[in-house]
């Protein structure tokens, strides 16, 4: 087996305070040699071109491989096309294709773009046909919120994008070891060679997990509501059993082989570099 990934993400930051926070994180997580960097995508003007140019940067000033994201969310197909070309000229050969959020988070009714697309799919298709980009998508190992809990829907929609020549996925958030290996031995049965990276939310914030898990559609077990009673309002409890949860979650999927570890950092390296310390993780060189 080739070695595990472990690899991070960022969002674009919306003012000079936020991107300077950003590039002291991404300073600090050198330590763990990042297989790859990725930074989510706003929808519309200057987020998405927050986006492109701080890709850009990341990959001038560290070398490393970057993922860019890229959603259908407001977009015609010309303007997609135009977005691709901007990665490709700065040197970004991977993108995360993926349909985006409709205004009022993942539940809600989505609206087609004029001369835009719908689905995910089509911008695997487009991207792939630009050349030149290796492109992955995302999994939902709670399964995606707009399919109501019917994993095969979700499984039929991951070897579509397969066959159209997605070569990985990387997994929203989740909190149950059990929910990725239900996912890829799915895939597998079904003759899938799509590797799963498995996405960890270190838990920092009690009330941010609750936004973004409602947001998300991503339930919380009762385990790790339980941890949390009582402390929600401690900042430093709260770190500290959150790495704890966390570190035991990554041992499950190392322990499951899991081909990657990605860390949605919320452009703070603090817990991404405690948890990947105590996995053993740092200096890999």
């Amino acid at each position: 087996m080739e070695r595990m990934t472990v690899s991070v993400e960022f969002f674009p930051p919306k003012d000079d305070a936020g991107e300077a926070r950003l590039w002291e994180a991404s300073s600090a997580l050198e330590s763990i040699s990042p297989d790859f960097i990725s930074v989510t995508y706003g929808a519309g003007g200057s987020t998405r071109d927050r986006t492109i140019q701080i890709t850009k940067e990341i990959t001038k000033r560290t070398g490393r491989s970057t993922v860019a994201h890229l959603t259908c969310v407001g977009s015609t197909k010309d303007e997609l096309i135009q977005i691709l070309d901007q990665y490709k000229n700065a040197g970004i050969k991977t993108i995360l294709a993926l349909r985006g959020d409709p205004v009022g988070g993942p539940t809600a009714n989505w609206v087609t773009a004029p001369g835009g697309f719908d689905y995910s799919d089509q911008l695997v298709e487009l991207a792939i046909s630009q050349g030149g980009f290796e492109v992955g998508v995302a999994a939902f190992p709670d399964g995606h919120p707009a399919s109501g809990g019917n994993i095969t829907k979700d499984i039929d929609v991951l070897i579509r994008k397969e066959q159209l020549g997605a070569t990985f996925a990387t997994t929203q958030f989740f909190f149950e070891s059990s929910k990725w290996q239900t996912l890829v031995t799915k895939l597998a049965a079904r003759g899938s060679k799509l590797p799963v990276i498995a996405g960890i939310l270190p838990i920092t914030n009690v009330k941010q997990l609750q936004r973004m898990a409602e947001l998300n559609g991503t339930p919380i077990p009762e385990i790790i509501s339980k941890a949390f009673t009582g402390i929600a309002d401690d900042p430093e409890s709260v770190r500290k059993v959150g790495i704890e949860l966390a570190t035991k979650f990554c041992e499950e999927l190392i322990a499951l082989k899991v081909p990657g570890l990605h860390f949605y950092t919320m452009n703070n390296s603090l817990a991404t570099l405690e948890i990947c310390n105590n996995l053993g993780l740092t200096n890999r060189g």
